[in-house]
């Protein structure tokens, strides 16, 4: 059961680092005085056909669930003290992978030179519903818990949510023992 809750963090890992390099190579051509922050909030769910709370191999990787993602930043610069909040449901893919694409944030830098005029974030990604008869009980329903990956060079931040899951009513006790 170890080995496959690793394999999910470097999956999401490896998710997270397609997604800097691909939009990183898009933005070397840009070029601006005024900062603008690109930025990318995803994360996966799963079914957890054991009810254990963590990616087993029954486990698989659920398209079709709902997920609202609620972002706040806060510019910590000497030019802004605004505080931006952003909000939108998202549905996973058939990888179960949902995300959420800001683009374009005038006057915040996503990873400044300089520790106190770096964008200060509070994200959450919560479960809303899924598609499955058979998994649809919240089982890790709500994430603030991140990795986040920043580019000096293309002003991007790409923040990467632990998984949130879905379990069945009953455990299959056939399938996963007691």
């Amino acid at each position: 059961m170890l080995k496959l809750v690793d394999m999910e963090k470097k999956l999401i890992m490896l998710l997270l680092l397609l997604q800097l390099l691909s939009l990183n190579s898009l933005c070397l051509g840009q070029s601006s005085s005024i900062p603008t922050a690109n930025i990318t909030v995803m994360g996966l769910v799963y079914c957890d056909v054991c009810s254990s709370n963590s990616f087993s191999k029954h486990s698989y990787f659920m398209p079709g669930a709902e997920v609202s993602v609620i972002c706040r930043f806060k510019a910590a610069s000497s030019r802004t003290r605004e505080m931006l909040t952003f909000s939108a449901n998202q549905t996973t893919d058939e990888l179960g992978l949902y995300k959420l694409d800001i683009t374009s944030v005038e006057g915040v830098s996503c990873a400044a030179e300089d520790d106190k005029d770096s964008l200060t974030a509070s994200c959450q990604a919560s479960l809303i519903s899924t598609s499955s008869d058979s998994c649809n009980v919240p089982g890790y329903k709500t994430t603030t818990d991140q990795v986040v990956f920043e580019s000096k060079m293309s002003n991007l931040c790409v923040y990467g949510f632990s998984a949130l899951n879905f379990r069945p009513f009953e455990k299959n006790i056939d399938l996963c023992g007691k």
